[in-house]
């Protein structure tokens, strides 16, 4: 990583949608023309384009502290010189990258412009298991993609025609994919669709969920690749962050707590847990869905029914990650290969191993990364390192055989679910959903806006999501500070119908591009379906 400011950022390391509220000023508030909510890719991007549009006087208020947000490390076990590792708790891929002709992902511009150290994710080197041990059932995995390519031809023409959506698990039921009790085929069903989204395709939309994955990987490329720098995958944010904020800025306030924010037309009062406050002309929220929908927070007035159904409506995924790591001299897997897949009678029980010591990842360090999402997550959160420690030996057991499989030398897993901060991984688009309730999700209440993946109706779930939302609204919010005519509030709708038609499918919806496409032939400037 050359570039200087990296140098260990730890420095840091339009009143008409809702009820007229007239704020009071308290004079024992810090004052401030912006201040922005959380400081992960959405808050730093959007005070970075307020800094790029002349607009200085802003605060960052992050609870924990460091910036970064979901895209978290930490370190994990020790090399042959016991200095540790680093693992990626959160956010570990760059998904979709670019095509020659085609837009790039700004997140594959930013790990470029900061060196991040990443590899090629290949899903198609994979061996498959049961109980049993190997058993090659990858065969199935043709019979999911062809399913997959009628889905998504059927959801193009939900789009387009202005059908109702339904869900994903529909639209497989459809295509004649019905995997019933195949151990098999749901093994491989979660590995192209949970793995991914980390919700079960009955909980997740048709239409979007095919919008979704087109507009990141036919819009870019279809390229994952697979962090591994020892800085952590977050030194792009940091990077990013140095830009614009001075070393112990006091603009960036770590450590501190949101607990209500007060809006109206005039400005946004945040209170916080130590007992401070900031009044501000406007605010960003950045936060979860998952934070939104608890009640750490508290709104005052509260917040319009059709903000309160949007928020509740979404969903948020929790994505566990759960690293082992074994002596490097009993590494019991196959060096050449990058995944290895699980058929549990339990659909979802201990899936899908990543293997990070192979060449190129983190070859002699002995670890290797389990994945379950949601349902399972939620399990595993609620017992101990060890019962989860030992239920994963059995099943590596069955793969590998019993006296093939020592005891980890270390073993961790957070708790996404249970992270008071996030209260989940990322976002989801369940089935029925329209783009006008999803735009309700998006849109402003006054002077508080709200950015982050989730309120990208195209990139929810990814990182380039939060960045594109963080940049816009950043953008927005400088367009009114600065007097400019582009200063205008986001649409909301007050009363949803079941289905979206196709003209609204624009920026008015935050719809950028055209899902109807193949790979990196659109611009991000499309608008229309």
């Amino acid at each position: 990583m050359a570039l200087m400011p990296l140098i260990y950022l730890a420095l840091f390391f339009l009143p008409v949608n809702g009820a007229a509220y007239n704020l009071q000023s308290r004079n024992n508030c810090r004052k401030a023309k912006v201040a922005v909510l959380g400081a992960g890719v959405a808050g730093i991007t959007a005070a970075q384009a307020l800094s790029n549009n002349s607009v200085e006087d802003f605060v960052i208020v992050e609870y924990n502290s460091e910036i970064g947000g979901r895209c978290r490390h930490a370190e994990f076990g020790n090399d042959s010189h016991g200095k540790p590792y680093t693992i990626e708790l959160g956010a570990n891929w760059i998904q979709g990258t670019v095509t020659e002709g085609g837009p790039e992902n700004p997140i594959w511009t930013l790990v470029k412009k900061y060196k991040i150290v990443n590899h090629f994710s290949n899903l198609s080197s994979l061996i498959t298991y049961d109980p049993s041990g190997p058993v090659d059932y990858k065969a199935k995995l043709d019979e999911f993609e062809t399913a997959y390519a009628e889905v998504e031809q059927d959801a193009g023409y939900i789009l387009s025609e202005n059908l109702q959506d339904r869900s994903f698990r529909s639209g497989l039921r459809l295509a004649d994919y019905k995997p019933g009790g195949d151990a098999q085929a749901q093994a491989m069903e979660w590995y192209e669709m949970d793995f991914e989204y980390a919700q079960m395709p009955d909980v997740s939309s048709q239409e979007f969920t095919v919008g979704n994955y087109n507009s990141t990987f036919y819009g870019f490329s279809e390229v994952n690749n697979f962090v591994t720098d020892q800085r952590g995958y977050n030194t792009f944010i940091h990077g990013e962050a140095s830009t614009f904020l001075r070393p112990n800025d006091t603009r960036l306030l770590l450590n501190t707590i949101v607990t209500n924010i007060t809006w109206g037309p005039s400005g946004v009062t945040i209170d916080n847990e130590d007992g401070s406050c900031i009044e501000a002309d406007y605010a960003i929220c950045t936060f979860s869905v998952g934070v939104l929908q608890s009640d750490a927070i508290t709104f005052s007035p509260e917040l319009p029914r059709w903000k309160k159904i949007a928020i509740e409506t979404f969903q948020l995924g929790i994505y566990t990650k759960i690293f082992m790591q074994f002596p490097p001299d009993k590494i019991f897997w196959d060096k050449n290969t990058q995944f290895l897949l699980y058929a549990s009678k339990d659909r979802g029980y201990y899936p899908v191993y990543q293997p990070l010591d192979i060449a190129d990842f983190l070859p002699g360090s002995g670890i290797l990364v389990a994945t379950v999402v949601t349902d399972q997550s939620l399990r595993i959160e609620e017992q101990d390192d060890e019962t989860t420690k030992q239920e994963l030996l059995v099943v590596l057991r069955q793969m590998f055989g019993e006296d093939a499989v020592p005891e980890p030398i270390d073993f961790m897993y957070p708790r996404w679910g249970k992270t008071p901060w996030a209260r989940g991984s990322y976002s989801n688009w369940p089935p029925g959903l329209t783009l006008e309730g999803h735009q309700n999700l998006r849109a402003n209440n006054e002077r508080l806006w709200y950015a982050g993946e989730a309120t990208s109706p195209e990139f929810y779930g990814y990182l380039h999501g939060a960045y594109f939302e963080g940049k816009y609204v950043g953008e927005s919010i400088a367009a009114c500070l600065n007097g400019s005519n582009d200063c205008a509030p986001e649409r909301y709708y007050d009363v949803l119908t079941g289905t979206t038609n196709i003209s609204e499918y624009s920026k008015v919806n935050g719809w950028f591009q055209s899902s109807f496409q193949t790979i990196g032939d659109v611009g991000l400037e499309g608008d229309g379906g």
